[in-house]
């Protein structure tokens, strides 16, 4: 039967595949593909975990004390017969063989869909039976990690698939971590859906940054679809067709063809300078997660790195921080590939929703009881690391002997952060001077987004030599709105007048004050603001790759000056949306609003 879910469209473009489920459990799932010959060694893997379940739940009912009641003698044969069923053993090898999945996640997929099953039964006394699949289940699941160590899986081994002739596959889930996200990054999925997340959520960030449809925030996706259903993603309208007719899989079919030809057009703009019609140079750069993003970046036009996310080098590494040297190598690389355009580091930002699993209990507590959005993270999180973070300074100091880099500083708020920071810098370039490490002058930035950071602007701008406005959180903290939250992401508002305000008067003053200025939030790679922000002043942009090619057409088809008569009318009008689609329109050049 066909259905549809609604959710919120966070990247645009249609994807049919089939559904692959990341179901919840209380046990945490590895997730990722094997090689085709580790197959057989990961079917053992399951087998041997079995095995010592079985071995485990036998020796407890061999070792039942006589007077024990019947009823628990019973409840371990039914638990060890349904570890020997084949339903659960046969078909989680299927899943090995066939889809390559690892031996947890195969476990995980087999019993969501065996628990469909025991919830469709009609006698209650069965369907109470899928407790008892699950803690089967859960113990097979918990052998594996055991054999593992608890190891995390290296972000290095998820296998690139190469899926010519079989059916695509789209992600389905409650929702994704972002160290998960980062593993499907390099994976096979042609599109995510999940039933939390708003627009600036992480999951809907690296959808977009993979240029995949993705839907977030259906609330009852992941329980309505079922393992390998027929699903089209509308990443355009947010909707999610399952089991779809024939006439509609066409008609979408239809859909993809013509966004790959407009893929294909955009990409032939590729080594065309970015210029508006009125003679406006505008840097299109690239926001990138890891070193080996920067070839895409290259690769689309970027003129450099405005927003390297280092977080990522921290993250799925069971608790150890990177060192300096593998920093060090990792911004070298990034430098390196980018030919000798700018690379911006962003200190690590890590807590929000990126939490590092080498977090102190207490921290971990505080991650759940209060909002993570709000605590210590990005550079509180550094400053109260000391030695954690002058490592990191030091070895991006030591691969600006490699290129031009500029130091990013996230979620400042006072200006004793800056102070403490430029302290830093000085121990650290004379810890480098008497070490005698090459380096070159680095120049240090800091993100604004905080409305606080906004408004004190004239104190922060002496302390700096650029800034780089992070709209994602700026918009969350100004509007008081949870953008990972999709029961308010509604109020998500990047139109709103207090954030417009605050991104056009952040722009002005540093342009007055002779500092760069960028926007290297989403905004930044949404066609629908270009126009906007151009009007404001900016020429900076920061964006994913894929988001380059229609940005500069956006750009090129501009004009600058006419653009900024229409600023002022706009800032003042109660419904700045409506506003800007008739002014921006009327002071467009001769080429109409695409």
């Amino acid at each position: 039967m066909s259905f549809q879910v609604f959710g919120i469209p966070v990247s645009r473009g249609v994807a049919i595949g089939r559904a692959v489920l990341v179901a919840s459990s209380r046990v945490d799932v590895a997730h990722y593909f094997i090689a085709p010959d580790q197959v057989e060694a990961e079917i053992q893997r399951a087998v041997r975990a079995r095995d010592e379940v079985a071995h485990e739940l036998t020796a407890l009912r061999d070792d039942l004390p006589e007077d024990a009641p019947h009823e628990l003698a019973a409840l371990l044969d039914v638990h060890l017969m349904l570890l020997h069923d084949e339903a659960l053993t046969g078909a989680t090898k299927q899943w090995i063989v066939d889809r390559h999945y690892n031996a947890e996640w195969a476990l995980s997929a087999q019993l969501e869909v065996l628990a469909r099953q025991f919830d469709e039964m009609e006698d209650e006394y069965l369907r109470e039976r899928k407790a008892d699949l699950e803690q089967v289940v859960e113990r097979i699941l918990g052998a594996l990690a055991r054999e593992q160590g608890k190891a995390p899986v290296d972000a290095s081994s998820v296998v690139q698939r190469d899926f010519a002739g079989e059916d695509p596959l789209l992600l389905v889930a409650a929702d994704i971590a972002p160290a998960d996200m980062m593993q499907f990054k390099r994976s096979v999925f042609h599109g995510f859906i999940t039933d939390i997340g708003g627009k600036t959520s992480h999951t809907a960030i690296v959808a977009r940054s993979m240029d995949i449809p993705a839907v977030v925030g259906t609330r009852e996706a992941s329980r309505l679809i079922r393992q390998d259903d027929w699903v089209i993603i509308d990443g355009d309208l947010g909707a999610v067709i399952v089991n779809p007719s024939p006439i509609v899989l066409e008609e979408y079919r239809f859909r993809q063809r013509q966004s790959e030809l407009e893929r294909a057009r955009l990409a032939r703009l590729r080594h065309t300078p970015a210029v508006t019609l009125d003679g406006e140079r505008v840097e299109l750069q690239a926001n990138i997660e890891l070193p080996a993003d920067a070839a895409a970046a290259v690769d689309a036009g970027a003129t450099g790195v405005g927003l390297f996310r280092s977080e990522f080098l921290f993250m799925n590494r069971n608790g150890e921080l990177p060192s300096e040297d593998e920093q060090f190598e990792a911004y070298r690389a990034a430098v390196e590939a980018m030919k000798g355009m700018p690379v911006t580091i962003r200190t690590v930002d890590i807590g929000a929703d990126k939490p590092l699993d080498r977090m102190s209990a207490s921290e971990l507590r505080h991650e759940h009881v209060l909002n993570p959005a709000m605590g210590l993270r990005a550079i509180r999180w550094s400053l109260a690391e000391p030695s954690m973070f002058r490592q990191q300074l030091r070895a991006i100091y030591r691969a600006s002997a490699y290129g031009k880099l500029r130091l990013l500083i996230p979620m400042v708020a006072h200006l004793s952060e800056i102070r403490q920071v430029s302290e830093t810098l000085k121990r650290v370039q004379q810890q480098l001077t008497d070490a005698g490490q090459a380096f070159t002058p680095v120049e240090l930035g800091v993100m604004i987004e905080i409305p606080a950071a906004a408004v004190m602007l004239p104190l922060l701008l002496p302390h700096v030599d650029f800034i780089s406005i992070g709209t994602n959180d700026l918009i969350q903290y100004t509007l008081a709105i949870d953008r990972a939250d999709e029961a308010v992401a509604h109020l998500y508002d990047p139109w709103h007048p207090a954030v417009l305000q605050l991104i056009a008067s952040s722009i002005g003053q540093a342009r007055a004050a002779g500092k760069s200025v960028s926007v290297c939030g989403e905004m930044a790679g949404d066609p629908a603001f270009t126009d906007l922000l151009l009007a404001m002043g900016l020429r900076n942009f920061s964006m994913h790759p894929s988001q380059i090619p229609s940005v500069k057409q956006r750009v090129l088809r501009a004009d600058a000056s006419r653009l900024a008569e229409a600023l002022p009318q706009l800032l003042e009008s109660p419904d700045p949306q409506r506003t800007a689609a008739l002014l921006l329109t009327s002071k467009r050049g001769n080429t109409p609003m695409q």
